[in-house]
């Protein structure tokens, strides 16, 4: 079953449980309720926001993520379940003890689907895309050569026709919005991580100490060029900044239709099937890891 993507917006919100069933009320007054076990990702967008502690350990317990944002409207906290999965014991000991030569193979895997899907933004622009097929082909294990990077510099100057852009975090539009979709990514990422019985904080590349999410953060970026045509398309059209219309356009991304070994499916659904892949190259069974592909 495809799970669905909540946000909840607004002053003086209150979301509480009753039967199974989250609550929203507002000043008060219920505006509307939503079943917990059919949450895969909620989004609250307003500091204010009340709730009570058993709505988010229902939330939890079947497995959602909740995004808390900021006054930036930003995702700022990612809510997960400590356990999504009941041989997660093994999958843990497994993530833990990877060897090096493996997590290297792994991540030149990433990067060179991360690439190849980068070239998919590019329509008409052969050339380049032509480079970047290359970039993608001397990707070697663990990346030593940075051709993530190389990559970055030919795929970024084209990304926008005709204008110019630098991705930058704090830049400005459309970077806000790129901030947002990668947030809501990440969060998406970091559920079906934890749903295969794995920790989002134990790597294949991405390393810091204060990141608690490094592993979402590697499996997340073959994805990036899916948000990030989406947001062209939202930009181009006119909308540069965070509010209900392109937080609506953002968060349908997770319904997009995306391909794994030829096969078509919702981005939501294909995310399990990349972690359940992850999974069996930890343990030994796979060589090659399962990554969507645009379309």
């Amino acid at each position: 079953m495809i799970k669905r993507t909540i946000e909840v917006s607004g002053p003086d919100t209150r979301l509480s449980l009753r039967w199974g069933q989250v609550c929203v009320e507002r000043e008060g007054r219920k505006i509307g309720q939503f079943a917990a076990e059919d949450v895969g990702v909620l989004i609250v967008d307003s500091p204010a926001t009340q709730y009570t502690h058993a709505t988010l350990l229902e939330l939890v317990g079947h497995g959602a993520v909740v995004l808390l944002c900021g006054s930036d409207h930003l995702p700022a906290a990612i809510v997960t379940p400590t356990a999504g999965n009941s041989l997660q014991t093994e999958r843990l000991a497994a993530q833990v003890n990877a060897p090096l030569p493996l997590k290297k193979r792994l991540w030149k895997q990433i990067v060179q689907a991360k690439i190849r899907n980068q070239t998919a933004n590019l329509e008409g622009e052969d050339e380049i895309a032509g480079r970047l097929f290359e970039l993608a082909a001397r990707v070697r294990s663990g990346d030593p050569d940075n051709v993530e990077a190389q990559a970055a510099r030919l795929y970024w100057p084209l990304w926008l026709p005709g204008r110019v852009f630098r991705r930058k975090r704090d830049g400005e539009a459309p970077n806000n919005l790129l901030n947002y979709g990668y947030a809501v990514m990440r969060g998406a990422v970091a559920r079906a991580i934890a749903g295969a019985g794995l920790h989002p904080s134990i790597s294949l590349h991405h390393h810091s100490r204060y990141d608690a999410f490094c592993l979402a953060d590697d499996l997340m970026e073959p994805l990036r060029p899916l948000v990030d045509r989406s947001v062209r398309e939202l930009f181009l059209s006119g909308m540069d900044e965070i509010n209900q219309d392109t937080k609506r356009e953002i968060l349908s991304l997770l319904l997009e239709p995306v391909e794994i070994q030829g096969k078509p499916g919702p981005l939501f659904v294909e995310l399990e099937k990349m972690t359940a892949s992850l999974v069996r190259c930890l343990l030994g069974q796979d060589r090659q890891l399962e990554i969507p592909r645009l379309t």
